[in-house]
């Protein structure tokens, strides 16, 4: 059979999703069940001076009230203490599982509610009286030094302070023939996935042990996490069932996890929570809040000779995880050009506020916003193409592979590994009709419309390592299962995977079952983040599919009494290239090596029809993209429309086209809501403002125009597979390339743009403020 590497097959998960077969979290139905609400903090800095129940225990219906010191009768310690594998001194900025006599943001647990169903459950919350003792707060991270505590227990409120630096940034700048500044700053975004976060603790009467059903990205991780928090072995399981999405929210480990199934084996009954979107507006993770302040020094041909500056980011009232995104920034700002010389002072500091961690793109958005404005501060000022300028500095092919003098967060030297920047850009210039555009534009405002076009690069580094399990196994039916530790959070992994090892198995695709994101399938995994599955699990499952097709050849070979390199695998069987009449069938060969008592197997041939790789991968495979975008500004009400959308993605081999447009776009469009539309305000009070979707804009059909997108395939040669990720690849140019194009459209009216997401409201105050008199 042919590869099917490369197909435009229609997804395995399609159909029973939309058929009503998905199983959520919230569907899942236990007898006995019971459900959790959480009463959460109304401020955000307090300390509790107590907790009264009363009233919501009388509620019929109503089970338990528990707070921190009840669930920590089983836990090992009150705090959800991680390790730090970057070092950082995170002992005092980890979660508690409720809180711990102190409330530091809005949102924050204090008690859960445990009742019949969740209006009871939600009633009875509202009925818990707890005495507050309001604090000072601090909600602007560039105060946050000089400011309140965010905890009490805290000296100060920055986690740490370090350089990501290489070159000598000090002979650049002296040597320099033009210097340009540029403050930026990139708010407050949140992943926004259709379904909320939620879990499900059942607690098995027969052996005592948990099943945790979560909603979550990385089931190891979390059994990891509550394992030793609560003492207990691998009797406590965590599956995931059908995810509605997670974009990076979803890969955390939150109090609500904790508590959940700490009140869980407490109580010895089983409980469901069911996130609320307010909940996630307040409480699964926000991403950004940084603010830069950058220079950048060219010689006398716009070549860019250094950049130095500060960022300052805002990782909220806690870590959830190690705080990787504005190394992820720094470290990554210089993108797909050839910069000699760099110095970033990074700051972290805490506010009291959501806490901050990984979305969709995890610090490279704002990494290709900060570098892709500077170069366009150097097109403006020196009066150069901006499309000019990028040729000039982007990494030549015949450097790849083009090491960067920095390390990954990892330890391991960036080091792009394959790509084409230059003709890259000149593709999509050529799409979009780049050199055509100024005479579109001086007909355009000769009609009083404003038009602007703008072009942006992206580098992703993807596949990150170190591992992902890929276990193939035929059983004697014939059916081919596979099972890994990566997640399916709706991006086709199961359809993606399917066709790798039947590509090597010589069956379809609808022979073959995936089971993923089950910690009682495989003994570890790593998850679904940073665009590696395909990399990552992807490897593993090939080389496993192919360890299966050459054990299947080794046995075939003694029962035909053919030579191994003259058989082949198709259609369920191993058969004789040139004579398929003689053959036998997968489900045979699955059903010998299970074994008979007293009889042997053919030499040199292990039990089973199966094989488990863990492929290991230290170095990322760097995908790149460049978009461009023309749009319409229009000046009396600061609404931007977008005209024209053009994106190049080069993901190395692509195994599935449809599936990875349908990232590519949605990336896209993400990109498109971090730059006009999704801003998480707080107030002076400390008071999140855009909680509802009425406030908290999105962009849907109205606002996004029909995408271009054009591919490169060249091939990564980390990995067997030739991939590259691709899930966060459309949202990282997406921002700098809109920005760019209506501050184009805006060059009338001198304006300049350094934020974030961009609201009418504010760009109408900033043509105003340089509109001509």
């Amino acid at each position: 059979m042919p590869s099917l590497i490369g197909s435009r097959i229609t997804r395995l998960e399609d159909e029973p999703l939309l058929r009503g077969k998905g199983r959520f979290v919230d569907d899942i139905a236990l007898p006995g069940l019971l459900h959790v609400a959480f009463v959460r903090s109304p401020h955000p800095h307090a300390l509790i001076r107590g907790v009264d129940a009363q009233a919501a225990l009388a509620l019929p219906g109503v089970h338990n009230v528990l707070t921190l010191d009840d669930i920590a009768k089983v836990m090992t310690k009150r705090r959800m203490v991680r390790i730090s594998n970057s070092g950082m001194p995170l002992d005092k900025a980890w979660l508690f599982a409720l809180a711990n006599g102190e409330v530091c943001y809005v949102g924050e647990p204090v008690a859960l509610v445990v009742a019949d169903d969740r209006y009871i459950a939600e009633d009875a919350a509202a009925l818990v009286a707890v005495d507050y003792d309001i604090q000072p707060f601090v909600a602007d991270v560039r105060k946050a030094a000089s400011g309140p505590p965010v905890r009490r227990e805290l000296n100060t409120n920055v986690i740490t302070s370090y350089k990501v630096n290489f070159g000598d940034t000090d002979a650049a700048f002296a040597r320099a023939s033009h210097v340009f500044k540029q403050e930026l700053w990139q708010h407050r975004g949140a992943a926004h996935s259709i379904e909320a976060r939620g879990t499900v603790a059942e607690v098995r009467s027969a052996d005592g042990g948990i099943t945790v059903h979560a909603s979550t990205q990385k089931v190891h991780d979390l059994q990891q996490t509550l394992t030793t928090l609560l003492d207990m072995d691998e009797s406590l399981r965590v599956a995931a069932p059908d995810i509605g999405g997670g974009f990076g929210a979803k890969l955390c480990v939150y109090s609500e996890d904790v508590a959940v199934v700490a009140a869980a084996k407490l109580l010895g009954r089983s409980l469901k929570w069911a996130e609320d979107r307010r909940e996630y507006f307040t409480n699964a993770v926000h991403e950004r809040d940084q603010y830069w302040s950058l220079e950048i020094a060219v010689d006398a041909e716009a070549r860019v000779l250094g950049i130095r500056g500060q960022l300052l980011h805002d990782t909220g009232a806690y870590t959830v995880q190690d705080p990787n995104i504005p190394y992820n920034s720094a470290s990554t700002m210089s993108g797909p050009y050839a910069i000699p010389a760099l110095n970033i002072d990074v700051t972290i500091a805490m506010t009291n506020t959501t806490p901050v961690s990984s979305v969709r793109g995890a610090g490279y958005p704002q990494a290709s916003f900060a570098m892709e404005r500077l170069l366009d501060a150097v097109a403006r000022n020196l009066k150069l193409d901006r499309a000019e300028v990028r040729r000039r500095n982007l990494i030549p092919p015949q450097k790849m592979p083009y090491q960067k003098p920095i390390k990954a967060r990892s330890g391991v030297t960036i080091q792009y590994d394959s790509g084409d920047y230059p003709a890259c850009q000149a593709e999509v210039l050529a799409a979009i009709g780049w050199d055509d555009f100024r005479k579109r534009q001086n007909e355009a405002r000769s009609r009083g419309r404003h038009l602007g076009i703008g072009l942006s690069h992206g580098v992703k580094g993807t596949g990150r390592g170190p591992f992902e399990s890929g276990l193939v196994r035929i059983s004697r039916t014939g059916k081919i299962t596979i099972f890994t530790g990566a997640s399916a959070m709706g991006q086709g992994l199961h359809t993606a995977l399917a066709q790798i090892a039947a590509s090597q198995l010589g069956v379809g695709i609808d022979r073959i079952k995936v089971v993923a994101s089950d910690t009682a399938t495989v003994s570890l995994g790593l998850g679904g983040f940073a665009s590696r599955q395909t990399v990552t699990a992807g490897s593993s499952v090939h080389l496993a599919a192919k360890a299966v097709a050459d054990k299947a050849k080794k046995v075939a070979s003694h029962i035909l009494e053919a030579a191994e390199h003259d058989l082949e695998l198709a259609d369920g069987e191993v058969r004789v290239v040139g004579a398929p009449q003689l053959n036998v069938k997968l489900a045979e060969i699955a059903r010998i090596l299970q074994g008979a008592p007293g009889y042997g197997f053919p030499p040199g041939v292990d039990p089973g029809l199966e094989s488990n790789v863990m492929h290991r991968t230290d170095p990322l495979a760097y995908a790149n993209a460049c978009h461009a975008a023309e749009v319409d500004v229009d000046v009396e009400t600061g609404e931007v429309r977008i005209l024209r959308y053009v994106a190049l993605q080069d993901s190395g081999v692509l195994i599935n086209p449809m599936m990875v447009e349908g990232q590519v776009h949605g990336g896209i469009v993400h990109g498109i809501g971090n730059a006009f539309y999704e801003w998480m305000g707080y107030d002076a009070a400390g008071q999140p403002v855009t909680t509802t979707f009425a406030d908290y804009l999105m962009p849907t059909a109205t606002e996004v125009p029909m995408l271009e997108t054009l591919y490169k395939e060249t091939p990564s040669p980390l990995n067997p597979l030739g991939v590259k990720g691709v899930g966060e690849a459309g949202t990282i140019p997406a921002a700098a390339a809109l920005i760019s194009a209506v501050e184009d459209a805006l060059t009338p009216f001198n304006v300049h743009i350094g934020h974030v997401p961009l609201t009418p409201m504010k760009l109408v105050e900033m043509i105003r403020a340089g509109r001509p008199d």
